[in-house]
């Protein structure tokens, strides 16, 4: 009988997957110390979403939270953070001293282990961040991240392509101390998860420590687990309801009972581990539990979206009043992924692919194409498994402005005087803020965010449940006011009732009533012909202000920046013109169809 080790996954990767990693830390400490108790000391502690999700949701310090994880989890627990290889936990990549001070303030912090992937399985972006973990007494898990093709897709994540994956690691010389496979989707089968970890167990040295990862979001975790430990793995990651099972991982009393009867099982009491679980669901019952968050996916073979991202991306939905688009946009992705060059549909990845479906889905199939999805096809994260589609490509060098790149990242990041210890430590002293390792950590990982933070105008964003209230029926809804067109009579039915709409010089007119409206409409041309209103094409916040009003703008000139689905949209001038009013200021919220600014002709 084998004692199959496992990493308690519940207060990070458990966290993110259900709740959009936004969870307080005065709420789940509690459970911690319950699980210490209950013997379990192998815990998955931070790092991932989970950083940057402190400073952009919880107002809390991602340091001051493992500070006090470690304080209840003991000494001697093994605590692992997860780590974007170059990107460390940003979504984007960083320069060498960064990536150096992640694994320095990690370790002063209380962290043991740094799991470290790249979501591309482009070894260059991981050379660095091993060599830093190590130097910095960490234990250094490398990974090969996994996931299924979508259904008629070939030529990567398959068996041979992982064996690569492992072999280029393996020569490049980087340090390790254990290898992980991590499927963040839970598309991987359990035929491809058993000739991978085989094929490995063949090619690594003799006792090399291996770990595997997945979710259940399509269903087959579990037997993804016995299929990894069948190969020869030497460990798992469970969580605990309400953060298992669905996106997240099997609950460990789950995999307990799967292993009954067999060569395998996990070394712990189930009777306290049951407690456990009573004292976590405790712990969580004021959290909105998304519904989708519990359940298995079927389609999510089809459309590789992470158990992490997933809920992220449909609480954002919620916030912005637009979760009607989310079956939608699940459906884009299959073309995004197919197209985008098979990287490995995990973060930072995964969220270019939601951004690039959501912004097809809004705009039309690859009218807007999102600039981190722009920049990857690009070359600019690191080298694509397969290539990229050709006029995808094409599309994206012209509306972004960027020529593809064959340098490794950490390169150009290097070279660019904007980014690394230097630059941020300047924007601290300009913001009249402390100059701290911790300080500049959080700046060039959080921007603007961190720097929002660190003055303490961060904002709270954490969905728990609402208290039921009764309130009265809600007043008949008045006809709308529909005005897409100069002139014309229209029929609209609004809640089951019928009203005749006519538009007449610039009036509407509704059941006898006329109604004033503005139709300002622009044409084509060198410039503006006539004053246009820019309106705002999805909900969401207003993150800067790049352009003044009287100012004159070029085509494509940024006027400002909304934030919304956790990416940046730039709103761009269509024409040469003038600024002639913004209608909206910073930290402003905005509804999809709401005026932004007005332009007018030179």
């Amino acid at each position: 009988m084998k004692n199959i080790d496992f990493m308690l996954t519940a207060f990070r990767d458990g966290f993110q997957s259900v709740y959009g990693a936004r969870v307080f830390t005065d709420d789940f400490i509690p459970a911690v110390e319950a699980a210490r108790d209950a013997g379990i000391r192998y815990f998955e502690a931070g790092g991932g979403a989970r950083f940057q999700s402190l400073y952009f949701y919880c107002n809390e310090d991602a340091f001051d939270m493992m500070d006090r994880f470690r304080k209840a989890a003991g000494p001697d627990a093994n605590l692992q953070t997860l780590a974007r290889g170059v990107n460390v936990v940003a979504l984007e990549s960083q320069p060498a001293d960064v990536v150096d001070l992640h694994a320095k303030m990690f370790k002063k912090h209380g962290m043991t282990t740094i799991r470290n992937f790249d979501a591309l399985n482009d070894y260059h972006n991981l050379v660095d961040s091993a060599k830093s973990i190590t130097d910095h007494k960490l234990k250094h898990q490398v990974c090969v991240t996994l996931m299924a093709l979508p259904p008629g897709c070939e030529g990567a994540h398959d068996a041979d392509f992982y064996e690569k994956t492992l072999r280029d690691i393996l020569d490049s010389g980087m340090p390790y101390d254990s290898v992980c496979f991590k499927d963040a989707s839970g598309t991987a089968t359990p035929a491809v998860v058993h000739e991978t970890i085989k094929r490995a167990r063949k090619i690594l040295p003799d006792g090399t420590y291996i770990h595997f990862h997945t979710h259940d979001t399509a269903g087959i975790a579990v037997s993804c687990n016995q299929a990894a430990l069948e190969a020869g793995a030497d460990a798992i990651d469970l969580s605990l309801t309400p953060c298992s099972g669905g996106t997240c991982q099997p609950d460990v009393l789950t995999m307990w009972h799967a292993l009954r009867h067999s060569d395998y099982q996990l070394d712990v009491d189930v009777d306290k581990i049951r407690k456990l679980e009573e004292t976590f669901q405790d712990c969580m019952k004021d959290y909105f539990l998304p519904p989708e968050a519990t359940r298995v996916e079927p389609i999510i073979p089809w459309c590789p979206m992470p158990g992490g991202a997933l809920t992220a991306n449909t609480q954002m939905l919620r916030d912005n009043g637009i979760m009607d688009k989310y079956p939608e946009i699940i459906r884009a992705m299959r073309e995004v992924v197919s197209k985008g060059g098979f990287g490995t549909s995990v973060t930072p990845v995964s969220q270019f692919y939601f951004q690039q479906a959501f912004n097809n889905v809004m705009f039309g199939p690859w009218e807007k194409i999102s600039e981190p999805f722009g920049k990857m096809i690009l070359g600019y994260f690191g080298k694509t498994p397969v290539p990229a589609d050709p006029e995808l490509v094409a599309k994206a060098s012209e509306q972004l402005n960027l020529k593809p790149t064959t340098e490794h990242p950490i390169d150009l990041n290097n070279a660019n005087p904007n980014l690394g210890i230097k630059a941020t430590t300047k924007i601290l002293k300009e913001n009249d803020l402390k100059v701290t390792d911790e300080n500049i950590f959080i700046v060039a990982s959080c921007g603007a965010k961190g720097i929002a933070f660190l003055k303490g105008d961060a904002k709270t964003a954490v969905r728990k449940v609402e208290p039921k209230v009764e309130t009265p029926p809600a007043p008949a809804t008045p006809a709308p006011v529909v005005a897409p067109a100069a002139k014309g009579r229209y029929d609209v039915k609004v809640d089951g009732h019928s009203y005749q709409v006519e538009i007449i010089d610039g009036r509407v007119k509704v059941g006898g009533q006329y109604i004033e409206v503005e139709l300002d409409e622009g044409r084509q041309g060198e410039g503006l012909q006539e004053a246009v209103k820019l309106m705002c094409q999805a909900d969401g916040l207003v993150y800067q202000i790049k352009a003044s009003p009287g100012e004159i703008l070029k085509p494509g000139d940024t006027i400002m920046i909304l934030e919304s689905l956790k990416m940046e949209m730039a709103v761009k001038s269509p024409e040469h013109c003038i600024l002639s009013e913004l209608r909206v200021r910073v930290d402003d919220k905005v509804k999809s169809g709401q005026v932004l600014a007005v332009l007018k002709p030179l």
